[in-house]
C-alpha cells in the first residue's frame, strides 16, 4: 500500500508537484513586494498575485506568479528542500540597477497623502473662490487652516522619512564599501 500525506517526494512526483510551505508562500510575497517597488507590477497585479500566493498549494503554483519577473541571477524558482538545513551563505551584493531606473525618491505612500492633501486643499480653495464671487466680496482666507497644519505635518513626517531612509541608504552602501 502507498503511504500517503508523508510529506516525501514519490517516485513519480516531479518537484514542482510537491506542496509548498508557509515560508516559501513568504518568500514569494516578498519577491512581488520587491517587484511592485521596481515598478514591474502595478498595485492590482501585485495584490492578485499575493492572494494567489499565499493560496498557493505546490511550488509549481508559486513558481507561475514569479514566470516573467526577473530576479537577481535570473527566475527563482522555488524547489522543495531537503531535511538537512543548507548551510549559511553571506547574502550576494546588491544589484545593480538597470540604467535609467532610478529608486523613487519619496515613497508611494508619502506620494498618495501629498496628493490627497493636495486635492483638499484645491477643493476648499476652489469652495472660497465660488463663495467669495457669490457674495461679491472677498472673503475670509479660511482654507489656509486646512492647508497649513496639515500641510506643516506632512511635510515634518515627509523631512523625517527622506532623513532616515538617506541615512539607510549610507548605512548600507558603507557596508557595502566595506565588505569589498
Amino acid at each position: 500500500m502507498a503511504e500517503t500525506g508523508s510529506g516525501r517526494q514519490g517516485p513519480g512526483q516531479a518537484p514542482g508537484e510537491m506542496r509548498a510551505a508557509d515560508g516559501d508562500r513568504a518568500l514569494v510575497a516578498e519577491r512581488l513586494r520587491n517587484a511592485l517597488d521596481e515598478g514591474r507590477l502595478t498595485l492590482a497585479e501585485y495584490d492578485e498575485r499575493v492572494r494567489t500566493a499565499y493560496a498557493a498549494v505546490t511550488y509549481a503554483d508559486l513558481n507561475t506568479l514569479l514566470a516573467d519577473l526577473p530576479m537577481s541571477g535570473g527566475v527563482l524558482e522555488l524547489r522543495p528542500t531537503s531535511q538537512a538545513p543548507a548551510p549559511q551563505t553571506p547574502p550576494p551584493p546588491p544589484a545593480v540597477r538597470a540604467p535609467g531606473r532610478r529608486k523613487r525618491r519619496i515613497p508611494l505612500a508619502l506620494m498618495i497623502l501629498w496628493t490627497i492633501w493636495g486635492s483638499l486643499v484645491a477643493v476648499n480653495i476652489a469652495v472660497w473662490l465660488i463663495v467669495s464671487v457669490m457674495t461679491g466680496h472677498l472673503l475670509y482666507p479660511w482654507p489656509v487652516w486646512v492647508a497649513g497644519p496639515t500641510g506643516a505635518a506632512l511635510l515634518a513626517v515627509t523631512v523625517g522619512v527622506q532623513a532616515i531612509r538617506d541615512s539607510s541608504e549610507h548605512r548600507d552602501s558603507r557596508e557595502h564599501r566595506d565588505r569589498e
